[in-house]
């Protein structure tokens, strides 16, 4: 290390990753032809990384194991938002980003919500629920219908309940624990989109272009690259992403969710990590999600975000398509996690690339017969 804490040019730089699922088995491929060496911690002993390192068999919260995991490490990082921010501050003199303040923000959906807000960035209308008798003062605030979202906790739809009614959203509050939780008012929207931005240890930047997403049942089943938007509205994601970069002190890749409510951009949720909805990157992007963040927690310079083309990426729910059907569609790339089907479960995707909007509709439809869908 120098006295900046950047790996010396003739240094073999290695990554530990807190989470060990699919999005650090892409990030331990982006590394391999840089050189990295990255190695994993998940209470799984079939994580979906440990075919590209060496995985400590622990659960996330296992400090001495997450110090085990760090020794000797260039960096370290993580894959899942849902890692302790604790986790990463018992790290004492190791080098981790992005810094834990992101967790702690995107672990608490109403400190994300305040976080927007305090940032300029519009949201839903949003109240906290501590109690039985805090929910009727919350709709309230966001009016019927709403959504009552657990604080902490819960993903692809999980932990989260949408109320028509006062007496409905009490029982609604109970059902999901009586924890601690927000509502929010339910959002008018044409459709859902998403940008993905880095920031280096030198404060550099570099966004993606907005992306296009549908979801099913919770779950994100197609992104598009780049999203049919105007200019305005990309440059409207930029400065949210931005914004928030600056604000965290981020170094990494983030991911932020967003609403798009005839043309204003409404934010919904953040990811400290790479995204689902930016693997298209892989094929499509000059310099991949995965191998940005990787530049940009090892203090190297930020690759271009240009793209080769527009992109489509569809989710394997559940399990996967016929492979050999699958590579017959022209310029398809067929990407296996290496995890047993389940329903509800990714257990891969495929990206197809395009010169045009219409070639690649025709490829997407394709891809989308063959899709066996177990969610």
């Amino acid at each position: 290390m120098d006295h900046h804490g950047s790996p010396s040019p003739d240094a073999r730089p290695e990554v530990a990753v807190l989470g060990g699922g699919q999005l650090g088995r892409m990030l331990g491929i982006a590394g391999i032809p840089l050189g990295v060496t990255t190695r994993f911690l998940d209470p799984s002993p079939d994580a979906s990384a440990s075919a590209v390192g060496s995985l400590v068999v622990a659960r996330l919260d296992d400090v001495d194991a997450a110090r085990r995991l760090a020794q000797g490490a260039t960096v370290v990082t993580y894959e899942w938002e849902g890692v302790p921010a604790d986790t990463v501050r018992a790290l004492d003199g190791c080098a981790a980003h992005p810094d834990p303040r992101a967790l702690d923000v995107a672990q608490d959906r109403l400190a994300e919500k305040q976080t927007f807000a305090r940032l300029g960035i519009p949201v839903a209308p949003h109240a906290p629920i501590d109690t039985v008798d805090d929910v009727e003062a919350a709709l309230a605030v966001t009016g019927l219908p709403a959504i009552l979202k657990t604080r902490r906790g819960g993903y692809d739809g999980k932990g989260q309940a949408r109320v028509d009614d006062f007496d409905g959203a009490r029982a609604a509050w109970l059902d999901l624990g009586g924890v601690p939780a927000i509502a929010e008012g339910v959002v008018d929207f044409r459709r859902e989109l998403s940008i993905l931005a880095a920031r280096g240890t030198d404060g550099a930047t570099a966004c993606y272009p907005l992306v296009e997403n549908r979801h099913e049942r919770g779950i994100l089943r197609t992104s598009r690259a780049p999203a049919r938007v105007a200019e305005s509205q990309q440059d409207e994601g930029r400065s949210i992403a931005l914004r928030l970069l600056a604000d965290l002190e981020y170094v990494g890749v983030l991911a932020i969710e967003l609403f798009d409510c005839d043309g204003q951009l409404v934010a919904n949720e953040l990811a400290p990590r790479v995204h689902n909805s930016g693997h298209w990157t892989i094929e499509a992007a000059e310099t991949s999600q995965f191998e940005q963040h990787l530049r940009a927690i090892l203090g190297w310079p930020l690759g271009s975000v240009e793209l080769r083309g527009c992109a489509g990426m569809v989710n394997c729910i559940g399990r996967l398509p016929d492979r050999a059907a699958v590579l017959r569609v022209p310029n398809a790339h067929l990407h296996d996690y290496g995890k047993a089907p389940r329903p509800g479960r990714k257990v891969g995707h495929v990206t197809v690339v395009a010169p045009d909007d219409d070639t690649l509709e025709e490829r997407l439809a394709r891809v989308h017969a063959l899709q066996q869908d177990d969610g």
